[in-house]
């Protein structure tokens, strides 16, 4: 099966007819580098100067597809040269074989060229000295090192700046890469934190809302009427209010306004106290004390809140009960409802409730659990959380 070789690269066509143009116009006008009397040349007609030219024209298409094999045949065509009167021009032609054979050779070859031909070049110098015992011996070592250690130590070097700009290159683009990636990643961490913030904001007022309404909407008391659509109203207004708020934030109005205080556990009173007004009987037993981070604060908070709003939707008739306590590492709080005793949610839920608490406890390093357990009045929901003491990541 016969090899396809590969099509040379234009460049490479451009410089092997260039080439061979300006030989055949030296071997027209005559020029040639040696005598036909020289005792060094043992084909003498000047035509036969034209077979190395043509064949190291030739080798010079494949200076990138196959430079060790353009590096061999042209030095055989160097050889053959030095033995007819010879051609400029196919010596510069060896020239850039031995530069490309470097610079597009294997990382081997790159290597090793240079050790060799340097080895030559002194050879070059050394051997004929050590002969001949004339300064001009040493000429020889110079011609070598020109035609060979000169090209093969210049394509070493660009082939080194080539692979630093490359290696450059490709760090460039992984730093880009990588900070796209910390640009998503931080989008989306600040979606999920805006997320939380909306849903325990306005989850709760919305619930107490659906929750009335169906009250009024399902008994023909006119007493009961207007007592729910008070409750109506008053969810109504502070969820405005906190939707205001969060809307503040995130156009972020300016220095002169500011923005608004987040919440803390000394507004669980009136917390709780809005969770009477809608409907549940609730008592708060909260013994945390002062000086725990804002981070801590909020996440308690909106977890209270968000047990609340899920009392409101899914507890039976009972007693809620919220417990805080400061231990000397962490933030304990238990939040208790009657479990079952109604056929369904008296409002529909996202399901995201559960999940934003988690999310919240874990950026602070704690833990929270949420399921049924036993309890003394029978079969409750709990949600048991933990939270370290020590500044966090602020949700």
């Amino acid at each position: 099966m016969a090899v396809r070789l590969p099509r040379p690269h234009r460049f490479d066509g451009y410089v092997a007819l260039g080439g061979l143009l300006g030989g055949l116009l030296l071997w027209a006008v005559g020029l040639f580098p040696r005598l036909p009397d020289d005792s060094l040349v043992l084909w003498p007609p000047g035509w036969a100067a034209l077979v190395p030219l043509t064949v190291t024209a030739g080798c010079e298409l494949l200076r990138r597809s196959r430079p060790r094999t353009g590096l061999l045949i042209g030095t055989a065509a160097l050889a053959a040269d030095t033995l007819t009167r010879g051609s400029v021009v196919t010596i510069l032609l060896y020239t850039d074989l031995m530069y490309a054979a470097v610079l597009y050779g294997t990382p081997a070859a790159a290597r090793r060229i240079p050790w060799i031909t340097g080895l030559l070049t002194v050879a070059g110098a050394v051997v004929p000295f050590a002969v001949w015992r004339v300064p001009e011996a040493l000429l020889i070592g110079v011609a070598v090192g020109i035609v060979s250690f000169g090209p093969a130590s210049t394509g070493l070097i660009v082939r080194n700046h080539r692979d630093a700009a490359e290696a450059a290159r490709l760090r460039a683009e992984q730093t880009a890469l990588l900070a796209e990636m910390d640009r998503a990643q931080a989008v989306t961490a600040e979606r999920a934190r805006m997320a939380r913030e909306l849903h325990d904001m306005v989850a709760n007022h919305l619930s107490a809302i659906a929750i009335h309404s169906t009250a009024a909407l399902s008994l023909d008391d006119p007493g009961t009427s207007r007592q729910a659509l008070g409750v109506i109203r008053e969810n109504s207004v502070e969820g405005l209010a906190e939707m205001r708020r969060l809307i503040g934030l995130l156009r972020d109005a300016g220095a002169e306004t500011g923005p608004a205080a987040a919440p803390t556990l000394d507004g669980l009173g009136a917390l709780v106290g809005t969770a009477r007004a809608n409907g549940l009987d609730v008592t708060l037993d909260a013994a945390h004390g002062a000086g725990l981070p804002a981070p801590v604060e909020l996440a308690a908070y909106r977890i209270v809140q968000e047990s609340l709003t899920n009392a409101l939707k899914h507890a039976g008739p009972g007693r809620v009960q919220v417990v805080l306590r400061r231990r000397s590492d962490c933030l304990t709080l238990t939040v208790t409802s009657p479990y079952g005793g109604h056929d369904g949610p008296r409002a529909p839920g996202s399901g995201a409730g559960l999940v934003g608490m988690r999310e919240r406890a874990s950026l602070l390093g704690g833990t929270l659990d949420a399921g049924p357990l036993d309890g003394p009045d029978g079969e409750v929901w709990a949600v048991r959380a933990r939270l370290p003491v020590t500044e966090g990541e602020s949700v």
